[in-house]
C-alpha cells in the first residue's frame, strides 16, 4: 500500500517519545510517514520519520508563529497530497485543521484528543474560545478519538466530527518498563517513604501544590519531581523558601522512568486536568498506588481505595491525609499496587496498539 501520512504535535519530542510505534507501524505497511512539529533539542529522522519538519508552534494561543505555522502546513497539504493526517495536542491539533479550511477534502484527517483542556469547572471565557475553536475545525476532522469519558461525551454531544470514538491511551510499552534498571530511591534511605510525580512543570500540573502539601508531612516522607518546564525554576524556590528542598528532588529529564517508578512508594499527581494519563499508567503497571487529583483522566484510571486514593484537585490537607493513610498501612499500600497492575495489563501497548491502528486507517 503506497499511502502518505502526515503526524502533526507542538513539538517533534512528544512524537518520537508517545507515537514512534505507530509511526513504525505504518512503515511496516509501507506508508511514508511525515512528522512535522517544533524542534526541541536534537532528533535523527530516521529514528522516528521518513521525513521531519520543523514547525515553530508556540503555546500561546494567539501568537502569531502559530499562523505562520498553519500556513506553512496548507502549503505542505497542497504539496505532498497527504491521505491521512494525524493531530495530536491541543494546539497543534488546531492549526493542523485550520491549515486544511478551504482546501479540497481528499485526505481523511484525525484529531486524538490527549485531553480537552476545559471542563465544567474550567473559567467561562477559557471554555469559550477552545469550545469555538473545536466547532470551527469541526467540518473537516472526519475523526474525534478522545481518551476519557467526560471528553467522549462532550465531542458526542456536540458533534465536533464527523464521527467520535474512544481509545485507552496510546498504551504502555510494557517492553520498556521491564528494561528498568535496578530501583532508583535518588539518594534517599530505605525507610523513607517516597513519593513521584513525572511531568511537564506547568501551572496545569500543579506540581506546587505537592511542594506545598509537604510542610504537611512527616520528615521521612520524600518527593521526587521528574521533568523539565517553565515552571520548574519556581518550584526549585518555592521548596527552597518553605524549607523542604532536602526532601524534593529536581531530577530533570528521567530516560530511566521505569527504574524511578521501582524506586518509588507511591506515585502522585496534581493535574488539573487530563486526558488518559501516561505518568499514571506506567505508576500502575509498574505496582504503584496512585493519589490522584479528582478530575477528568485520573479518575478513569484510578478508583477510590482499589487502587489508590483520590482529592479534590488543589487540596493540600486532603492530599497529605491520603498520603499519612498509605505511609502508616503497608499492606494496603501493597494491596493497591498489586490491583493497579492488574488494571494496567488492558492498556499495554500490545493491546492498544492493533485497535487505535485500525481507527486509523478504517
Amino acid at each position: 500500500m503506497n499511502c502518505k501520512c502526515l503526524m502533526t504535535a507542538s513539538t517533534l519530542s512528544h512524537i518520537s517519545h508517545f507515537h514512534k510505534p505507530y509511526i513504525d507501524e505504518f512503515r511496516k505497511m509501507g506508508w511514508e510517514v511525515h512528522a512535522a512539529g517544533a524542534q526541541a533539542g536534537t532528533l535523527k529522522t530516521e529514528l522516528f520519520a521518513n521525513i521531519i519538519i520543523p514547525v515553530q508552534f508556540e503555546k500561546s494561543f494567539f501568537s502569531v508563529p502559530n499562523f505562520r505555522a498553519a500556513a506553512q502546513l496548507r502549503k505542505l497539504m497542497k504539496q505532498e497530497h497527504y491521505d491521512l493526517i494525524i493531530c495530536h495536542t491541543s494546539l497543534a491539533a488546531f492549526f493542523t485543521r485550520l491549515a486544511i479550511l478551504g482546501i479540497k477534502k481528499e485526505t481523511k484527517l484525525i484529531n486524538v484528543a490527549h485531553g480537552y483542556l476545559f471542563d465544567e469547572s474550567s473559567p467561562w471565557y477559557k471554555s469559550a474560545i477552545l469550545k469555538a475553536a473545536e466547532y470551527l475545525v469541526a467540518p473537516v476532522t472526519d475523526l474525534v478519538l478522545t481518551m476519557n469519558d467526560w471528553d467522549y461525551q462532550w465531542a458526542k454531544r456536540h458533534k465536533v466530527a464527523a464521527r467520535v470514538g474512544i481509545v485507552p491511551g496510546m498504551g504502555v510499552d510494557a517492553e520498556k518498563m521491564q528494561k528498568a534498571s535496578l530501583p532508583n530511591r535518588f539518594g534517599f534511605n530505605d525507610d523513607d517513604f517516597v513519593l513521584i510525580y513525572p511531568a511537564e512543570f506547568s501551572k496545569r500540573k500543579n506540581q506546587a501544590m505537592l511542594i506545598r502539601a509537604m510542610t504537611r508531612l512527616p520528615e521521612r516522607v520524600k518527593l521526587v519531581l521528574p521533568g523539565e518546564g517553565v515552571l520548574l525554576e519556581e518550584c526549585r524556590s518555592l521548596a527552597q523558601r518553605l524549607g523542604v528542598v532536602k526532601r524534593v528532588v529536581f531530577p530533570g529529564y528521567v530516560r530511566d522512568i521505569g527504574g524511578a517508578l521501582s524506586g518509588a512508594d507511591a506515585a502522585v499527581t496534581s493535574a488539573r486536568s487530563e486526558g488518559l494519563p501516561f505518568n499514571v499508567l506506567e505508576a500502575m503497571y509498574s505496582g504503584l498506588p496512585v493519589i490522584a487529583s479528582a478530575v477528568k483522566g485520573n479518575i478513569d484510571l484510578v478508583h477510590d481505595g482499589v487502587n489508590g486514593l483520590t482529592y479534590p484537585y488543589d487540596d493540600e490537607e486532603t492530599f497529605a491525609v491520603a498520603i499519612i493513610k498509605l505511609v502508616g498501612d503497608n499492606k494496603l499500600r501493597h494491596k493497591m499496587g498489586h490491583v493497579g497492575k492488574e488494571l494496567a495489563d488492558q492498556y499495554s501497548l500490545d493491546r492498544v496498539l492493533p485497535n487505535v491502528i485500525r481507527e486509523y486507517i478504517s
